[in-house]
């Protein structure tokens, strides 16, 4: 699923507050990488964030 810009922003927003909370990590962390947000970004791209995105029709 292709996401808008906002949605993967308000994704890894989320997920970056949860990491920062004492949430576990879903991937192993890189030595490299030391910030929640850095962390949600690295989720993202390989897909793991269990946050599903639900998109209702504009018709009617």
């Amino acid at each position: 699923m292709e996401y808008t810009r906002f949605e993967k922003a308000r994704i890894i927003g989320a997920r970056a507050l949860q990491l920062a909370y004492g949430a576990p990590p879903l991937i192993k962390v890189p030595e490299e990488i030391k910030e929640p947000l850095e962390l949600a970004e690295k989720e993202f791209d390989e897909g793991v964030i269990p946050i599903v995105v639900v998109r209702e029709s504009l018709k009617e």
